[in-house]
């Protein structure tokens, strides 16, 4: 078990004794849409850090900054530090609607060229095995994608997490499709034994977004490789209360925020207390 993998089997864990814990956080995050479309995503990855700092004791994260992150090769949105085996990495959060998920960029398309270099169908299962081992995948098995799934319409979120080591030891077959009713351009898609969709690794051309290319997969065409940190979906509330601490925060003075933020530490300590977390 790798240290991303100890470390969603002990949120799992944490989520089913106390699932109210991340019911509010996942409110409230969500809550953020009403402010903008956009802004609920740069702020998970703020509440999930603390949420990690708060509730999960033998855990520490951190989140980094953007400049930081666009300055680093790898994808990080939050470091994890497991406080008892001191192991170190990194994590990419993401809020996704129900349907398509980024698991990686490409920028370069070097995952792209590779398959088109193999043909347009790949079926030979050392040929498929090889490629795992190729350069241009070498970070397969090592997607720490946190990503909270939410279905907006029916206000609830599922944190799906992508089993890329399942994933891999599956793919019997993968296939060059070309331009679809809404691609512009054609995608490698993996299949399984039964002929399922696995994921895909997108694009390629140079009239893409380079933020577009890489691998993606889909919450509900490739459900069965993904495991439900939530044990299924949670239902959220908006907060409209959050919403005018927000308002109100933005032109008060940082007196009046150190006098919040008590507040909001002994809110805190209480879910503690009442979780048996403290």
């Amino acid at each position: 078990m790798s240290p991303y993998q100890d470390f969603t089997a002990r949120l799992k864990l944490l989520i089913s004794k106390n699932p109210h814990l991340i019911t509010t956080t996942l409110s409230n995050i969500f809550t953020m849409r009403l402010i903008g479309n956009k802004t609920h995503g740069d702020l998970a990855e703020i509440a999930i850090a603390e949420f990690i700092n708060q509730f999960m004791y033998d855990f520490k994260s951190v989140h980094v900054g953007k400049d930081l992150y666009r300055a680093k090769e790898r994808e990080e949105d939050i470091k994890i530090i497991n406080e008892i085996t001191k192991a170190e990495f990194p994590v990419s959060l993401k809020a996704y609607g129900n349907g398509p998920l980024q698991l990686s960029t490409d920028k370069k398309a070097v995952m792209f060229a590779k398959l088109k270099g193999m043909g347009k169908t790949i079926e030979d299962a050392e040929g498929i095995r090889g490629l795992w081992k190729d350069s241009a995948f070498s970070k397969f098995s090592g997607i720490n994608v946190l990503p909270l799934i939410y279905d907006e319409k029916k206000k609830r979120c599922n944190i799906l997490v992508f089993d890329a080591k399942r994933a891999k030891a599956a793919v019997t077959k993968i296939v060059l499709e070309k331009k679809g009713k809404k691609r512009k351009h054609p995608v490698f898609r993996f299949y399984d034994g039964d002929g399922d969709y696995v994921c895909e690794v997108r694009y390629g051309s140079g009239t893409a977004n380079a933020l577009q290319r890489g691998l993606w997969t889909h919450t509900k065409n490739g459900f069965k490789y993904f495991e439900s940190a939530t044990s299924g979906w949670i239902d959220y509330s908006h907060n409209y209360v959050l919403v005018k601490l927000f308002s109100h925060a933005l032109i008060a003075t940082s007196k009046g925020h150190e006098a919040a933020l008590e507040d909001l530490k002994q809110d805190v300590e209480e879910q503690k207390l009442r979780s048996h977390l403290a």
